[in-house]
């Protein structure tokens, strides 16, 4: 009976001794993050959705780690509704430029600037012959010619026994009026304004007439090479010299 009962306890005690180990032997702790679900996503939106944290194993392998191994791995989720940004701003687009340079006619008002002179220095109209008229050198030719041209001969004929090194800039201070006619409100001779349309110069004289024609209006055009006329819409630009002629329409 006494071996009997000694040979079941150290049964016993063998078995207690395995279940204690085991326990011992348990995995470490493992966090797992929920994602949210996809009615949250759409309803509040995960703009910043922090990356999954990373969690030391101390399970030596198996099944856990290589879940574990595996939402490392994963991309970050692309929160519901969210878009990409663009590679870059788009660049702005270049300002356009104008090649054809003014050529300058009678009316138009120029300031002429002798650089140390200032008896030369002065306002200078464009007279009915097209010229200018300057002490010391008299006349000079201004119709059909750009500002930098007329500077330049200036400049030659003072230099020829006036002024030793002449430095001469000659600048637009008016341009020559327009003219608008026919069916509206104030037809006649006005200033002109930079950038001016057909519409706005119609518009700098009342407006239309009740039986002005205002689809369409005739435009003349004077320069070097002559007089141009043509019809064309309201939004034709207007240059400093030219009429507009308003018609009037058939019903």
């Amino acid at each position: 009976m006494r071996v009997a009962r000694a040979f079941r306890l150290s049964i016993l005690a063998a078995v207690a001794a395995l279940a204690l180990g085991g326990c011992m032997q348990t995995a470490g702790p493992v966090a797992v993050a929920q994602p949210r679900s996809d009615l949250d996503a759409m309803a509040y939106g995960q703009p910043n959705v922090p990356p999954p944290v990373a969690v030391a194993d101390h399970s030596g392998g198996g099944a856990i780690s290589a879940l574990r191994n595996s939402f490392a791995a994963a991309p970050a989720p692309v929160p519901v509704g969210y878009a990409a940004p663009m590679p870059g701003p788009m660049p702005a687009p270049a300002p356009a430029r104008y090649a054809a340079a003014y050529h300058l006619d009678a009316g138009d008002k120029l300031r002429v600037v002798v650089y140390g002179q200032e008896g030369l220095t002065n306002t200078y109209a464009i007279d009915a012959g097209g010229a200018i008229t300057l002490p010391l050198i008299g006349a000079v030719p201004a119709r059909g010619r750009t500002t930098a041209g007329l500077a330049a001969d200036i400049a030659a004929r003072l230099r020829n026994g006036y002024i030793r090194e002449p430095s001469v800039a000659v600048e637009i201070e008016a341009y020559r009026p327009f003219f608008i006619l026919g069916e509206v409100a104030a037809p006649g001779q006005y200033p002109y304004v930079p950038n001016m349309t057909v519409e706005s110069a119609v518009a700098i004289a009342g407006g239309f007439s009740p039986r002005a024609r205002r689809d369409t209006v005739t435009l003349t055009h004077s320069d070097t090479g002559g007089a141009m006329r043509v019809v064309v819409p309201l939004g034709t630009p207007v240059g400093p010299g030219d009429t507009v002629f308003v018609g009037e329409r058939w019903f």
